[in-house]
């Protein structure tokens, strides 16, 4: 009998996956050590066990000390987070899974408290007026500091190294954050972003910080193991605001990584209703499959169902699972046995130590094929 087409292996030039179920990028911070340094006892089994994914995508890892913006998140821009993630990688490998780990600086999503009474750094002087979550607790964000072209510069290069890290460390390829209200989706958009320079006002200066970054990277390391995420409909939440020029910025992001050779481009529908936002795109997929030639990547709110439909549909050609993965390491099986999915525990999401990280259980089933 023909597998389900989720099921099925994945091939394209630069990709070779046992199946098309991704396990996405989560939040999990149980880096809870002085140097944000990922452990075999916790992320290396966290990791081992949802091993069976076609691909895993690790958690946001900040790229420098001033990238960081929440609490106990791991790292990957010291020696001793490298060796960290090398416990992780070859335990994802044994078990004959790949791993790609996601870039992450959040720009003016961080706080003082991270930086020695310092402003976070972003395009432009504009508080988001959310909430940082520090080592005191949740704080309400302040006024960030515009970066100067050295801070720009100097933080192309922490992505740069960070990339090569990744390479040391032994992931299959690295996926830059360019999503969720972070720093390079702050410069995107124009109410995060007022600048004047090259890097500010028209669309094309807007993704100018963006596309330095990635032509940097591929000097440094393969670009066949570069995968980019973005979230375009995004709105009303991590001070994020859309306007009319929003979407033909990704339109052309979009289009434009066409002359790159990726591994992927990940994309996430609306996180919340977006039905009556004027600028707005409602179903990302079907909108930006046409503009894009390469491997396409679909996340957000995805079960089986949907997974397979969004795929057979022609709109995607891999799908990223979040929540689902957390409390079902054996979240591909279970599918493949149609066996019902355990449910997860929001109170553990972001707490330290083994709980509701790496104690759920795989079924029967699953542990008897193994």
């Amino acid at each position: 009998m023909t597998k389900e087409i989720l099921l099925q292996p994945y091939t394209s030039k630069n990709l070779q996956l046992k199946n098309r179920v991704i396990m996405a990028p989560m939040t999990r911070s149980r880096a809870d050590n002085d140097g944000n340094i990922p452990t075999d006892e916790l992320q290396g089994i966290y990791y081992e066990q949802r091993a069976s994914a076609g691909l895993i995508i690790t958690e946001g890892a900040q790229v420098s000390k001033e990238a960081v913006g929440y609490i106990n998140t791991p790292g990957i821009y010291s020696q001793a987070q490298i060796e960290g993630w090398k416990k992780v990688t070859d335990r994802v490998h044994n078990e004959g899974g790949k791993i790609f780990i996601q870039l992450w600086h959040v720009g003016r999503n961080s706080h003082p408290d991270f930086h020695n009474g310092n402003l976070p750094v972003a395009p432009s002087a504009i508080n988001p007026n959310g909430e940082s979550y520090t080592p005191e607790g949740p704080k309400a964000t302040v006024t960030p500091k515009a970066m100067t072209k050295a801070d720009i510069d100097r933080t192309i290069q922490d992505f740069v190294t960070a990339g090569k890290n990744a390479m040391e460390a032994g992931f299959d390829g690295v996926e830059i954050h360019s999503s969720n209200g972070y720093l390079f989706h702050q410069f995107f958009t124009n109410c995060s972003n007022e600048r004047t320079d090259e890097y500010g006002g028209s669309i094309e200066n807007n993704a100018r910080f963006f596309f330095e970054t990635l032509d940097a990277m591929k000097q440094a390391m393969p670009e066949q193991k570069i995968g980019v995420r973005f979230n375009p409909s995004l709105h009303g939440m991590f001070g994020i605001e859309m306007d009319e020029q929003t979407i033909p910025t990704f339109e052309y992001i979009i289009k434009k990584l066409n002359d790159y050779d990726l591994a992927y481009v990940h994309l996430s529908e609306p996180f919340n209703d977006v039905s009556d936002v004027k600028h707005a795109v409602k179903n990302i997929a079907k909108h930006f499959r046409p503009l894009y030639n390469g491997t396409l990547m679909i996340n957000t709110s995805f079960d089986q169902e949907k997974g397979n439909k969004v795929i057979q549909d022609g709109e995607a050609d891999l799908v990223a699972i979040g929540k689902p993965f957390i409390s079902n390491p054996d979240l591909v099986e279970r599918f493949e046995n149609n066996i019902e999915l355990a449910d997860w525990d929001t109170k553990t999401f972001y707490v330290p130590g083994k709980k509701g990280y790496t104690d759920y259980p795989k079924a029967e089933i699953t542990q008897t094929n193994k």
